[in-house]
């Protein structure tokens, strides 16, 4: 069978020799006036076109295409993709598989995060120890410890000029190879920023104040706050050591903010910025990306037809299953194998929120981080109970979710009771994050 007729066969299309792939490609430059190079990879075409002027499109203008047949080049690509309109540039990889490709909405990440750094570290020094073997080093966030204002927290942010220059730096120092002031540090993607659309944020009258002293009081928040003019903030909620200031009218929020942000309260100097919203609705469907569904119901933990065979294997039944088969979500199941702490080794204390989704097992777990990220104050949970006509003691716990930026308020409970405590508040966690 000849080459042609095995594509064919296979569903891969044409196969086109390194001569023909090579004219095609220069009767597209010549078509667009587009320049075409090749770098660590990939091949770039454009980027700027032909007659740009002024700066490149803003993050938020570019999409990730996936699974893109490996006999496809971009003579035809660049057709295609200009229906949608004017290209700025195309970075196309030569290692994808010949199915149906897939597209969404690039996340133009450029920034990293430093964990375990050695807390006695500046900003500084942490600034200029990632620009000795980084480039495109652009900022570092640091963040003092909350009891003691002369430590970091043992992380740090690092900003790069460029979502390019963010995943190379991503990629030289993640095999371990580098070690600044002889500790091993962990690199990964920060968590994309929130963003709020401009006109909802034009609505906003509360600041978001951190790098507070934990000794510092909510009506000492207040006095200092309401001290440029009297009378204008209706309220202060502080966690630990930052703060949500709530103002009557937006623009004594916007005034107090210019005249607040660097100031000191209790000794810290303080940043203040405007709170963001969050929206709820959306919030933890996002946080799974998306993962809700249908025809996604295994991935929260909602019983499935291997249940049965999950418990005839001796493995533990889901609470699902165990609290008389209704169909509750829960947190995708996590890794729980043990492992021996052999002398000498070492352990570094962490946060709980420094950690990932996949480290928690419990909705009650998950609760509070998912809480924690979107700057809501802690799940609140309120026991009530009955009495079936066995004479059980049947529970259930109503949850309240404060959303601290927009003072909002909702609380959630179950339609079923539960005989433990555990399993009760289990389920009340599982029903609140289905409903976020």
């Amino acid at each position: 069978m000849h080459e042609e007729n095995k594509a064919a066969a296979n569903g891969c299309g044409k196969i086109r020799s390194g001569a023909q792939n090579g004219a095609a490609l220069l009767a597209l430059m010549e078509k667009t006036g587009y320049s075409m190079v090749q770098q660590n990879g990939q091949r770039k075409f454009g980027g700027p076109p032909p007659g740009w002027e002024g700066p490149p499109p803003p993050r938020g203008c570019e999409v990730f295409v996936g699974k893109i047949p490996r006999d496809m080049y971009e003579d035809e690509l660049v057709p295609v993709f200009e229906r949608a309109g004017k290209i700025y540039e195309l970075r196309l990889m030569m290692e994808f598989s010949g199915k149906f490709i897939g597209v969404c909405v690039s996340l133009d990440n450029c920034r990293l995060f430093i964990g375990a750094i050695p807390k006695d570290k500046k900003k500084e020094e942490i600034l200029n120890e990632m620009k000795k073997v980084t480039e495109g080093v652009v900022d570092v966030i640091v963040y003092p410890n909350a009891t003691d204002k002369t430590k970091n927290r043992g992380f740090a942010f690092v900003e790069y000029e460029s979502h390019r220059a963010a995943a190379m730096a991503r990629r030289r120092l993640i095999p371990g190879t580098f070690q600044p002031w002889g500790h091993t540090i962990q690199v990964d993607w920060a968590d994309p920023e929130k963003v709020v659309d401009e006109e909802t944020m034009q609505r906003v009258k509360v600041l978001y104040v951190r790098n507070l002293m934990i000794s510092t009081t909510e009506d000492k928040i207040k006095a200092e706050f309401n001290k440029f003019k009297p009378g204008v903030v209706e309220r202060v909620k502080k966690l630990r050591d930052y703060a949500f200031v709530h103002f009557f009218h937006r623009e004594d929020a916007v005034a107090a903010m210019s005249i607040m942000n660097g100031k000191c309260i209790d000794g810290a100097s303080i940043e203040v910025t405007l709170a963001k919203p969050v929206n709820k609705e959306s919030s933890w469907k996002q946080h799974f990306n998306g993962q809700i569904s249908p025809s996604s119901e295994n991935v929260l933990g909602f019983p499935n037809k291997e249940d049965g065979a999950q418990k005839s294997l001796g493995k533990p039944a889901s609470l699902a299953v165990r609290l008389n088969g209704q169909h509750s979500p829960g947190p995708p199941e996590a890794e729980r194998s043990t492992y021996p702490i052999f002398p000498g080794i070492k352990l570094t204390p962490i946060s709980m929120y420094s950690l990932k989704l996949s480290h928690f097992s419990s909705a009650v777990m998950h609760l509070d981080y998912f809480c924690h990220k979107n700057s809501w104050a802690p799940p609140e949970y309120c026991l009530y109970s009955t009495t079936s006509q066995d004479g059980k003691i049947l529970l259930v716990y109503k949850v309240l979710i404060s959303s601290i930026a927009d003072d909002s308020q909702s609380y959630f409970m179950p339609e079923k009771l539960c005989t433990t405590v555990e399993d009760a508040k289990e389920l009340a966690a599982q029903f609140t994050l289905l409903h976020l």
